[in-house]
């Protein structure tokens, strides 16, 4: 059994808590999940409350057992402020490209913390490139290439628009984890030079693939 600190409490207990009064009252969910219409209207809080959303208990679970499994990690080696800003700025940051992406579709909604715990893995990658994680719960590969192939993933599911999955906002949080974590050790840019370039690689490529309007 891993130690958890409070901090992670707060955060699991948060998004119990809001989640399951969305899954209770429609009201509520409409009021504070992602949409693009709300927030072109000006509410802004969307941003931030949609990530304390879940669409259901397994999207929840997913969520918060990642969370749990990663958020120690983070807050040993970076402490607890710079983890804080890195779970909540890789939340927003999702859902800014979210946004960005679906700016005219007025309609388009989204909901969960996918974004926050996004940035929270990927400050892990950097942080313990060497470390196994579990390609479908089965296969092990290291934390760098689990995450460059979660960055093309996420730009392959951002092109073909697959499932009903905020791959943009992993995308973004996955984005914003990485650059605090150089931000906030900067020391990686040296130490792990050839890891934070190839890593760089598919950031690089959605870029470019936006320049070109192929995404």
């Amino acid at each position: 059994m891993l130690d958890i600190a409070p901090v992670t409490i707060l955060l699991i207990g948060a998004n119990i808590l809001f989640s399951s009064k969305g899954f209770q009252d429609f009201s509520f969910f409409e009021k504070y999940k992602f949409n693009v219409g709300a927030i072109r209207r000006g509410e802004y809080v969307r941003y931030l409350s949609s990530g304390f959303l879940h669409a259901d208990w397994t999207h929840l679970l997913v969520n918060m057992l990642t969370l749990y499994f990663f958020a120690g990690a983070i807050m040993n080696r970076l402490g607890l402020i710079p983890f804080l800003i890195i779970y909540f700025a890789s939340l927003l940051v999702g859902n800014f490209l979210s946004y960005a992406f679906h700016k005219n579709e007025y309609h388009y909604s989204a909901i969960g913390a996918s974004g926050a715990v996004s940035g929270v893995v990927f400050a892990f990658v950097l942080l313990y490139p060497d470390q196994n994680l579990y390609l479908f719960f089965a296969l092990p590969i290291k934390a760098w290439l689990f995450g460059i192939l979660y960055l093309v993933y996420s730009i392959y599911g951002m092109r073909n628009q697959l499932g009903n999955i905020g791959h943009d906002a992993h995308f973004g949080g996955a984005v914003a984890g990485y650059a605090l974590t150089l931000l906030f050790e900067p020391y990686l840019l040296e130490a792990r030079t050839e890891i934070v370039l190839l890593m760089a690689v598919p950031i690089v490529a959605l870029f470019v693939l936006i320049k070109q309007k192929r995404i």
